[in-house]
Order: C-alpha cells, then structure tokens, then sequence
C-alpha cells in the first residue's frame, strides 16, 4: 500500500538493467518489476493478515444465565414451571452470542482466551510489518514523505523520523503483553469461583486501545512513505550473487536430466559467491563454463537480479 508518488521515472537508471532481460521479460520495466518484488513481499503481510482476522470473526462469543453455581437451582426454587434451560438460552442468543449451558459460577472464560490469543497473532504479524518497513526505510527502499508542521526532531529540524512504525510498534508490544496476560489468566479459575478475572478484565479495554492506536499509527504511516524505485534497482544491480540460487537450482536439474555430471552444485557456487560480490560479467563467464545444456546456459545467461522475480506478478493477485 505504500506510495509511489515522488519516486524516480521507472525508466530512469535501468536501461544497463533492461538491456540485459531475457526475451520472455524484455517488455516490462525493470523498475516494475523491482515494485512487484516489494508488493509480493507485503501481500506476505496482507495474506496472514487475512488468515486470523477470519479466525477472529469466527470466534464464539459465549454468555450464561445460569446462576450462582451454574444449575439454575436459585431459578427453579423461584419459579419451577419455567424452562430456565431454553429460556437462559432465547434470551442470551437474542442478544446477538453463543449460550454456554454448562458453567459453575462464572462463565469460563475460553472464547475470550481464544480471542485474546487470535488479536495477539495478528498484533505479532503487524508489529513484524512495522519492524520490516522501518529497516527498508533505514535501507532507502522506501523514502518518507515530509507533512507539513510535523516536528522530525528536538534538536535536527531537517529529520524525519519513522516515528509512526516506532508507535505502532510500542502500542503493539504493551498490547500483546496484556493480551498474553489476559489469556494465561483467564483460563484458570480456582474452583472456578475465584474473583482474579474480575482485576484482569478491567484491562481488556487496555490491551484493545493500544491496539487501535497501534493500527491508526501504522496505517498513517504507510501513506507518508514512498518507494525509492532507483535506490531498489542499484541495490538488485549490485548484488548478482542472489543468482547463486538459480543456477545450483538449473545445475540440480541438468543432472537428474543427465546433461550434467557436476557432483556438488552447492559447492561449486559456494567457493564462487560466498562473502563476496559477484559481478555480471564473472557471473555469465562462470556458467558458461559449467558442464551443463546449452539452453540451460542461455536461460541463466540472460537472468538479472531485476528479472529473478518468479511468479511475484501473479502472488500479488492472490490477495
């Protein structure tokens, strides 16, 4: 979701980059394929999301009517003739829950353990959200958007802080500890009379404001950054070794193909990449070298960290 306005022309800074595609890719920018790699990454965030924010609406939200020992014997001395079973159940379901029909004193607390440990998980995936785009934004992947009468620093006017992924990422952590509380607490219950759910409920409320402000800062902030599209293309140019990859990947194949007789892939690239760079040119000469089918060759040749993108063009679809 993050914006794109400001950032560099896409074609600015990749023509060495697209001249180098393979005919498959040579069409498309590079630029927008660099934006798609960043977009699948996020769409990661998005797709978890989506998994316990299900969770969470599917979650039962239980009530009991039942009285002090959870038999209806208070109601029945009352008032024998009424069926205190259904008629707890009518007017509880009437209100929008679930009905727990076996209780002791108190309601037991389960549905609301499960909650608090769902809101927990999805506070964990957003706070990795907030941790992740402040190292881009440390990194330059992602410059932030100056707001006008917004203080960047005490002392550094020119600054501009993440400081609403640093917020989030607080609201989120006291939100969790207090959730984590919650749920570790709730469940247990001595003789399931003890009154300790009475001090630790009144912190629900707690645990859910630091939340909203946790989702407020964070979507903020998402609208106040933008993608440094010529910062991520100079970043992919400078790092081929992320080809190493592909290329033990095609060698493993050309083997089982027959059309190899390298006994160690893995080796083979790790005496050439690791703790080094790697250039374009050492990289293309390397394969040529290798004992492998001349398409396998050409299709490695043509590779670029910019095109080794896979299938993030159809993954963001998904969402």
């Amino acid at each position: 979701h993050a914006s794109t306005r400001n950032a560099p022309d896409p074609a600015a800074g990749s023509q060495t980059l697209r001249s180098r595609t393979s005919a498959g890719v040579a069409s498309a920018p590079i630029a927008v394929i660099a934006v798609l790699i960043v977009v699948s990454e996020l769409a990661v965030f998005a797709k978890r999301l989506e998994r316990v924010v299900a969770q969470i609406e599917g979650g039962e939200y239980l009530a009991k009517f039942s009285g002090a020992t959870g038999t209806w014997s208070a109601h029945l001395a009352a008032a024998p003739d009424i069926d205190w079973p259904e008629l707890s159940r009518t007017f509880i379901e009437g209100l929008g829950i679930g009905f727990n029909p076996l209780t002791t004193q108190i309601e037991s607390h389960d549905w609301q353990v499960e909650l608090y440990d769902r809101v927990r998980h999805a506070g964990g995936i957003l706070h990795n959200l907030a941790t992740d785009i402040w190292t881009y934004i440390s990194m330059g992947f992602f410059a932030q958007i100056p707001v006008a009468g917004a203080t960047g620093s005490s002392t550094m006017p020119h600054k501009i802080n993440p400081i609403r992924f640093e917020n989030a990422e607080a609201n989120l952590e006291i939100a969790g500890g207090l959730f984590a509380t919650l749920a570790s607490t709730l469940v247990t219950s001595r003789m399931q009379r003890d009154l300790t759910d009475s001090t630790t409920q009144r912190n629900i409320g707690v645990a859910f404001g630091h939340s909203l402000l946790a989702l407020d800062n964070l979507s903020r902030g998402l609208t106040e950054i933008s993608l440094s599209r010529d910062v991520l293309l100079a970043d992919l140019d400078a790092n081929w070794e992320v080809l190493a990859e592909a290329i033990q990947t095609v060698v493993r194949a050309e083997i089982v193909a027959g059309r190899s007789q390298i006994t160690d892939p893995y080796a083979l690239l790790k005496d050439l990449t690791r703790g080094r760079r790697v250039g374009g040119p050492e990289l293309a000469e390397f394969v040529r070298g290798l004992d492998i089918g001349d398409a396998a060759k050409e299709r490695l040749i043509a590779l670029t960290p910019a095109t080794y993108a896979g299938l993030a063009d159809r993954l963001v679809d998904e969402l």
